[in-house]
Parts: C-alpha cells; structure tokens; sequence
C-alpha cells in the first residue's frame, strides 16, 4: 500500500535535518580554522573552542591567542568568552566575510597582588574579511577589517581606577568595497577618546618619581588619540595627515608622515622578510648583514615626500623649567638663560655646525615662551630613503636633501 503523502514529506524533512547536522559542523569549523590560518601570517596563533553554526551565524566557545616568534615573553591571551560571528558567508574562493563580531562583556580579575581589574564593554568588528586563497597577500591583509570599537574601558588597581577611557573607534573604508582582488585605496581613521590616567598610585613603588609626577602636575591626566590617513596602493602614496596625542593642560603631540613607493608588493617583501627571520632563530654576523641588504634593496623604492613633528604646549614645558630650574637652585629666568648659553655647544657635539643656525635660534625662542616646537622636513621632491641613507655621510648635504626646518611659536599650517 503507497504511504501516504504526509508521511512522506515528514520522513524527508527528518532525513534532510539529520544530513544537515554533520554539515553544518563542519561550515563552522572550515571558518574558524581558515581565520586561524589568515591570522597565523601576520604573527598570531589563534586555539579557537568548539564552533557551532545557527543559519549564517558561527559562534565560537573560547579562544587562545598567542604572538608568534616572540617565545619566552609573556604573549598568551586565554578567553572562555562565546564570540560571535553573524551574518558568514562563504566565497568562491573558499574565503569568508562576516558582517560583525561581537565579544560579551569583559569583568574580570588579571592580577593578584596588587590585585587587578578591569572591565571593557561593546566590544565589536564590523566588516570582517577572511580571505581564501594559498597564500594571503598584503592587499587581502589590508582588508582584514572594517571597523572595531569598544565601550567604555576601566583598569583597578586594589579596587581604584588608574586608567580608562570611553571608547575606541578604529575604521577604514575600502575602494573597491572590502575584499576587493583589485583594492585601489583606502582611508583610515582611529580615535580613542576620554582617556584618564591616575599615577596617585605610584607612591607605593617609587615615592621620589611620585613627587615628580605631583610638580609636574601628571598625577591625574586626561585626552584623546586621533589619527587619519589614506593610502593609494598603485603608487604607495601614504599620508599621515594626522596622529594627535592631545592631552588637557599638558600638550599635544601630532605626527605627520607622506611618503610613496610603500605599495603592496613592497609590503608582501616585508613580510616575508619577518617571517624569514622568524623562522630562523639565532641570527649570524653574516645573515644580519644579508637581511640588512636585503631591508635596503625592498625600501628602494620607498620616497619621503614629508614628515613632521609638532609640540604644543599647555603648561608642561613650563613646568619642566621651573622644576629643573627650583632642583638647580636658580629661577626660571636665570636657568633658561644657562640653558641658551650651553645650546651651541651642545649643538656642536653633532659635528654638524650647519645645525648651528638651524636649531639654536627657534629652540632659543622656545625656551623663553614656550608655545609651539615644530621638526619637519620636505624635500625639494620625492627623495628615496636610500638615497638619505647615502646623503648621511655629508650631513650638511643631508639637512639640504631632506629641506630639514625647525620653527618655534608659529602657527600650525
């Protein structure tokens, strides 16, 4: 007698569900091992727990994560926390893109005496790239991730805070879009905001650089990182416009870096130069010299368009002056004179006497009013990094290749 039709389809819908499971498993273990595998190029062992897939969502039980090639330091990180990763889905070439990761919240113990705490919350990955492939070139590593954040961070020592902020964002955005084989630039942007530190603590340890740190009024700091840069990968045009270290009534310290000629390929070089060396444990007389010029050969291509650093002050140099000027015995007035007095024979030691005229006069005008320290340098055009390297040994020629200025109390360009 036919079975009826209803029993049919119940029959089918048990078997497909039963074929599924063994499936399923296994989906969620190819990601986690092919993250493993991606991650491992660039220096990290990830152990993941066991991974369970729910539609286009893996969850993972744990993780351990230790640094290679740095044996003998303290570089594991355990984890029992469920990460997940929603929205997977497979590539063609057996690469992964998830939509985000999310970690639950951290609140735990890390030390005993004295004892540590810390929390951190809203820890998340969006745009997560897992690319497929034998090898994972600097292109793909690139595009690794779109954005992480977290929520606020809290770090205790015996049950006081010594460190915090409120969160961290740190994006980057793709052209094409990520996971792109033909990326043509990228932007990204990093900023950690509501940043205090409290060094009331360090009496216990060192009561001298406590009294120090009290003079100079750093016991309780506070301020925000910010950095932005965009980076054209056919010609290896980078541009740090920005990486500001701005801290409230103590200064603010921004990096500025262009250069070109940093492409993928130079990076894939690179990378596989660490690697190399990695690999090689103890490093002979001769290998460093070989990897020395094997270092010089990949940055050949690379040129310095221009770099600079800027100090603006907001009562730290001050501060500094009136301490070492009280631990001298003299004023501030008397010991900033001294110091002026002293800068041209300091400046001399370098053997470089076009530096003379160069730095003495701006540091000079610092020290009486300090505002503003500038270092830049901006070569005529685009000058190599080995051709400075050569230009090093006629220092005053190296000043003139690198257009090297320092200004004092200028405005910012």
């Amino acid at each position: 007698m036919p079975m009826p039709s209803s029993k049919l389809l119940l029959l089918a819908s048990v078997a497909t569900g039963v074929l599924m499971q063994p499936a399923s498993a296994l989906e969620a273990q190819a990601f986690v091992d092919r993250v493993a595998e991606v991650y491992q190029t660039i220096g990290y062992d990830f152990e993941f727990g066991p991974a369970t897939l729910d539609g286009d969502t893996v969850t993972v039980d744990g993780v351990t994560v230790k640094l290679i090639g740095m044996e003998g330091e303290p570089t594991s990180f355990e984890s029992d926390a469920v990460i997940t990763f929603t929205g997977v889905n497979e590539r063609p070439d057996g690469g992964y893109m998830a939509d985000s990761v999310t970690i639950p919240d951290i609140d735990t113990d890390f030390a005993e005496e004295p004892t540590g705490h810390i929390t951190l919350s809203d820890i998340r990955i969006d745009g997560f790239f897992v690319p497929g492939g034998e090898t994972v070139p600097a292109s793909d590593i690139l595009q690794l991730v779109g954005t992480i954040s977290t929520g606020p961070l809290s770090v205790e020592r015996n049950g006081e805070q010594v460190f915090a902020y409120e969160g961290i964002e740190a994006a980057n955005t793709f052209n094409p879009e990520q996971g792109s084989d033909a990326l043509a630039d990228l932007t990204s942007t990093l900023s950690i905001t509501g940043m205090t530190l409290d060094l009331s603590s360090v009496e216990e340890e060192d009561a001298a650089a406590a009294e120090t740190i009290e003079q100079l009024g750093l016991t309780n700091v506070s301020g925000d990182i910010t950095q932005s840069l965009t980076w054209s990968m056919a010609d290896g045009h980078m541009v740090v416009d920005q990486f500001l270290f701005d801290f409230a009534d103590v200064g603010a310290l921004d990096i500025n870096l262009d250069v070109t000629g940093m492409t993928p390929a130079v990076l894939d070089q690179i990378y596989a130069m660490q690697a190399q060396m990695a690999a090689g444990g103890e490093t002979t007389e001769e290998q460093s010299q070989a990897q020395m010029m094997q270092g010089m050969a990949i940055m050949q291509g690379v040129s310095i368009v221009g770099a600079s650093i800027r100090y603006d002050d907001a009562s730290l140099a001050g501060k500094l002056l009136d301490y070492f000027a009280a631990q001298s015995g003299a004023d501030r007035a008397s010991f900033v004179e001294g110091l002026k007095s002293t800068l041209p024979a300091m400046i001399s030691q370098s053997g470089i006497p076009a530096l003379n005229d160069l730095v003495v006069p701006p540091v000079s005008e610092f020290l009486d009013n300090p505002q503003s320290l500038e270092i830049a340098v901006a070569p005529p055009s685009p000058t190599s990094v080995l051709v400075l390297m050569a230009a090093a040994a006629n220092p005053a020629g190296l000043i003139s290749a690198l257009g090297l200025t320092v200004q004092a109390n200028q405005a910012a360009q």
